[in-house]
């Protein structure tokens, strides 16, 4: 079935692929599906899967449609042993027309690429590559819950899969796409998060791969935030340097909203300097600050210390995260340096919280009627 031609390059003319194919489930490969109140993040996954195999002599193979299945590679297979991987995180949704949509899956492919780079991984036609994830959407479409708090989490992942030992450059790769249906990615629900805020713990450094979406940058955090958790804490604030910068908070960009010393509004995030990823939820909800146009919109770098004396001075009004899994995030309190820094509005607001505009705008994006240029039709092949 010809659905996706041309659909990845190597950057070099001529160079194309073949027509995508598709070999679906039979009626009994079929998975049962959740009941939508049992969904949790990343625990079921929908009946069918997208792969493309590399090949350095051969180039790229084609594109396939599958039902879901386990991997098989050789146990020298320099994933498993140089962390030669990186993957993406996005979404789709059931509006409350009844249409599919995806968020941003452009600013996704972009970072792919750019990571794919950083990986010595091969690049690819973006547009083609999201033409065949929706039709691997509209094959699972089922699978998307008929709810305004969950959706349809997507994962491109790309590894090198070549069986050989030595740290080089990989001959052979994968790139596959799972899909799976979620919904809050917390365990405690939709609910503000505690956390633990310790300078002695760096996630990222200039002129390493804080920006790259690649896995190698989550296993070591895995350890720290169980250490969080053990004393309380849902999620990690990452702090860097000596003056205790703010970088990201858990898997999430990190937001503070607070009064400057002129007594001006201002919403601040650390800039794409390096050490941070440039989220595409990040980016959302920046561009709708500066539309909105009430308070001054900075990304700057933003200290630890600078926050507590907010926090003292009555300044501060609230910190959130904001990714892809979780979209936005409020932040209850903070541990830092023995003290524990609470955020008194959000305790006392209960309603028209700023985290709380931004999810909503959000949220009419994904779910309502919406022709806005961030949301991609899954069923228009256009």
């Amino acid at each position: 079935m010809a659905i996706c031609g041309r659909i990845l390059s190597l950057g070099l003319k001529g160079r194309k692929f073949s027509d995508l194919e598709e070999r679906l489930c039979k009626p009994e490969q079929l998975h049962p599906k959740p009941e939508e109140s049992a969904l949790v993040f990343g625990k079921y996954f929908t009946d069918h899967m997208l792969e493309v195999s590399w090949d350095a002599k051969k180039g790229w193979g084609k594109p396939q449609i599958t039902p879901l299945h386990s991997l098989e590679i050789h146990p020298a297979a320099k994933v498993l042993h140089y962390a030669i991987e990186l993957f993406e995180g996005m979404k789709a949704y059931r509006g409350e027309d009844g249409r599919l949509r995806m968020f941003r899956p452009d600013r996704n492919m972009a970072r792919m690429i750019a990571t794919s780079k950083r990986s010595s991984l091969p690049s690819f036609d973006a547009d083609e590559m999201i033409k065949c994830m929706k039709r691997l959407i509209k094959i699972d479409r089922s699978w998307i819950p008929h709810s305004t708090t969950s959706s349809l989490y997507i994962r491109p992942t790309f590894i090198a899969t070549d069986p050989s030992l030595g740290v080089a450059s990989p001959s052979k790769a994968l790139l596959y796409v799972i899909l799976c249906p979620v919904g809050p990615y917390f365990a405690s629900g939709f609910k503000p998060v505690s956390l633990m805020a310790d300078p002695q713990y760096v996630r990222s450094w200039p002129g390493g791969c804080g920006p790259m979406k690649m896995g190698a940058n989550y296993a070591p955090t895995i350890y720290i935030q169980k250490q969080a958790e053990h004393l309380g804490h849902q999620q990690v604030l990452w702090l860097y340097g000596q003056d205790h910068q703010l970088t990201e908070v858990g898997t999430m960009n990190i937001f503070v909203y607070m009064y400057n010393e002129k007594g001006e509004k201002e919403l601040i995030t650390p800039p794409l300097d390096g050490l941070i990823l440039p989220g595409v939820t990040r980016l959302s909800i920046l561009e709708l600050a500066r539309e909105w146009n009430e308070f001054r919109v900075i990304e700057r770098t933003i200290t630890m210390p600078e926050v507590v004396r907010a926090r003292e001075e009555g300044r501060l009004i609230e910190i959130f995260g904001a990714g892809t899994a979780c979209v936005v995030c409020p932040v209850a309190q903070i541990a830092y340096e023995g003290r524990v820094c609470f955020n008194d509005y959000l305790h006392k607001t209960s309603r028209l919280l700023f985290w709380r505009r931004h999810t909503k705008a959000l949220k009419i994006l994904d779910y309502k009627y919406s022709e806005q240029y961030w949301v991609l039709d899954v069923l228009s092949m256009t």
